[in-house]
């Protein structure tokens, strides 16, 4: 296999009613990290990387070529995604750069607002071939408030769809950002309401796939209930950073005099892919009963 667009893992996925790991890249060990539990799960998975990962690394350019070089060496189907840009500009780097799909994250702007930038922002990226997932109802969690009581109408999510274009969507169901615990309580049921809303509206008339964002904040269990409602793309970041960085933090514990950053970063991108090969299986509803 090689680099894959994520149009064809979202149709694959929501046509067989599993999940679809969605991992954010926070820098080249987190990349290989994801493409290794992609080929110990024999699954496949989405790289993500988000404008606030762009910036860290003084641009796109640099964190998103390395991304797609390492996703073109994969075995199994990756795709690499471009996270909450709230740029417009970011969007059209990202479709340069050869990223097969983009978010484009306007739920600081006003209804009217976003609807307008972001059917001007899918149209472009239709024009190029790429995918786009947009967000409506903000998911909580950006600055650090948590905001779990927000939710996404259903009506004004077909509204949404059909005035943007876009391809999949981002919808606040209870899920929030950064949650460091996983007691997130997700709305089943809204989110078979979501699903029922905006079926058969794709382009290629089949159903908008629904992303689940903030799933770190979201035990296994309960995951695994909302693909069976209707959740396809499931985001995941800040849990996997937490298995890289405990790992770290043991390694140098053991040995105070280790100065090789290789040999303390290395166990933490190995925490890394063990926990994302496993994510990818429960999605994908393999494991569920575990």
């Amino acid at each position: 296999m090689t680099l894959v667009s994520a149009r064809d893992l979202m149709r694959a996925s929501a046509a067989a009613g599993t999940g679809l790991g969605a991992f954010n890249v926070v820098h080249l060990e987190t990349a290989e990290a994801l493409v290794a539990a992609s080929e110990r799960a024999q699954l496949p998975v989405i790289l993500q990387i988000s404008q606030n990962c762009a910036d860290y690394h003084g641009g796109l350019e640099p964190i998103g070529w390395a991304t797609l070089a390492i996703a073109r060496r994969s075995t199994t189907p990756v795709a690499v995604h471009l996270d909450h840009a709230e740029r417009p500009e970011l969007v059209d780097e990202a479709i340069e750069l050869g990223f097969g799909s983009v978010m484009y994250d306007g739920g600081r702007l006003d209804y009217e607002t976003n609807v307008y930038t972001t059917a001007d922002i899918t149209a472009r990226a239709h024009a190029a071939g790429v995918y786009v997932e947009a967000e409506l109802g903000e998911v909580g969690g950006k600055d650090g408030a948590h905001a779990p009581g927000v939710r996404t109408d259903p009506d004004e999510a077909h509204a949404f769809v059909e005035a943007t274009g876009v391809d999949s969507l981002a919808v606040a169901v209870g899920s929030s950002h950064a949650m460091l615990d996983r007691s997130a309580s997700l709305d089943l049921e809204l989110i078979g309401r979501l699903r029922a809303a905006l079926r058969g509206m794709s382009r290629q008339g089949g159903d908008v796939p629904l992303v689940l964002h903030g799933s770190s904040g979201v035990a296994d269990d309960v995951i695994v209930r909302a693909v069976q409602a209707g959740m396809t793309k499931i985001n995941v970041s800040t849990h996997l950073n937490g298995f890289f960085t405990r790992a770290v933090r043991e390694t140098l514990a053991a040995d105070e005099k280790l100065v090789d950053s290789r040999k303390y970063v290395a166990p933490g991108r190995e925490a890394v892919a063990q926990e994302a090969a496993r994510m990818l299986r429960l999605f994908a509803l393999a494991d569920a009963a575990s």
